[in-house]
């Protein structure tokens, strides 16, 4: 195996592949893992990384915790407050009120394209704030009280 120096910019390199895969598929919405990366160009981890934090700078892409990178389109507009305080906005939008069942972790990974442990951590966190029931198998989730009030039922 050669013990040549990978040139400089290698990083730079990865980063346009990724961006001409992102152009030439208007489908994709999340960027290979940094596996493939690695594999694909033959790259170390920091490499990799490197690669995707341009992408970020650039606007083209960014970090979802728990999950795959995701592609920003230009123009995309994106909520970007925590998950949890998105889901709270579910009690508005659902006309929910207390007593009423929560949407399940799994609807709710899909309404907001993300993964349902990420969802789970969020659900806890609003179960911690008083205003969901807690999780059990099984049984789902219902409004305790709704956001911004002081009142419990």
């Amino acid at each position: 195996m050669s013990q040549e120096a990978s040139p400089r910019g290698t990083f730079l390199k990865i980063a346009e592949a990724v961006k001409t895969q992102i152009d030439a598929d208007p489908a994709m919405t999340e960027l290979p893992t940094l596996a493939e990366l690695m594999a694909a160009h033959n790259v170390s981890r920091g490499v990799a990384l490197r690669a995707l934090k341009v992408l970020k700078e650039e606007g083209r892409a960014e970090p979802v915790r728990g999950s795959r990178w995701r592609v920003v389109r230009e123009g995309e507009q994106r909520d970007r407050r925590p998950l949890a305080e998105q889901i709270a906005d579910v009690f508005r939008t659902d006309k929910l009120r207390v007593g009423d069942e929560f949407p399940s972790t799994s609807a709710l990974a899909d309404r907001f394209g993300v993964s349902r442990p990420t969802v789970a951590k969020a659900l806890d966190r609003l179960g911690v704030d008083g205003l969901l029931s807690e999780s059990r198998q099984g049984k789902q989730r219902t409004v305790l009280a709704l956001p911004g009030r002081e009142e419990r039922s």
